[in-house]
């Protein structure tokens, strides 16, 4: 079992990282999450790890945190819920701020994330609330503002349209430089946001 990576950051995009460990290479599939706290290629990071094994292949994916890892995989403990699906809701916020939302049975928080439908939601909700009471996970500070998070959700929203990540990343910075002090919604930034993606296409 690799429990974590310790290396030279080779690459980084929103889903992967590219991690040296003394000349190896080892590929490991993030959330965004995870990409927004990790620093810069060619800088030193440490992942947390998780390795699925399927009969045609071996991933990994890695995580910012202990925290981050445990409720990931909590979440491939519930019925319908993929390696995908769980780094898609990791990457909808905070984990804390999943924690809370699972606790207090908030389906309709989880709803809107991309890709996560009412039935899988009120799943997550009824399976995993005592479980995560009993782990008690807990994040700390993230790093993330609301902000951060409302702009890693209408990215979401895009990629899962089918636009390109550089396309779509491209035009949520426009979409939220539009809307900064409007206290933009999730809708309001997506909205914006396909004015300008369909310019970059």
């Amino acid at each position: 079992m690799i429990a974590s990576i310790t290396g030279i950051l080779l690459a980084k995009s929103p889903t992967e990282v590219t991690v040296d460990v003394n000349g190896v290479g080892y590929a490991l599939r993030i959330s965004l999450s995870t990409f927004e706290t990790i620093g810069p290629v060619g800088s030193s990071v440490h992942l947390f790890s998780h390795l699925q094994v399927r009969e045609d292949a071996l991933q990994l994916y890695g995580f910012a945190s202990e925290a981050e890892r445990s409720m990931f995989r909590l979440l491939l403990t519930v019925s319908g819920v993929g390696p995908r699906t769980a780094q898609t809701i990791l990457s909808g916020g905070p984990v804390d701020r999943l924690e809370a939302g699972i606790t207090s049975g908030d389906v309709a928080s989880l709803t809107r994330i991309p890709g996560v439908g009412k039935k899988i939601a009120e799943r997550i909700v009824v399976e995993l609330r005592d479980k995560v009471a009993e782990l008690g996970i807990k994040s700390g500070d993230s790093g993330h503002s609301g902000e951060s998070v409302d702009r890693t959700q209408a990215l979401l929203a895009l990629t899962s349209l089918g636009y390109a990540r550089a396309s779509a990343e491209k035009a949520v910075r426009s979409a939220f430089e539009d809307l900064r002090d409007k206290s933009p919604t999730i809708e309001d930034l997506v909205k914006r946001s396909l004015m300008y993606v369909s310019k970059h296409e």
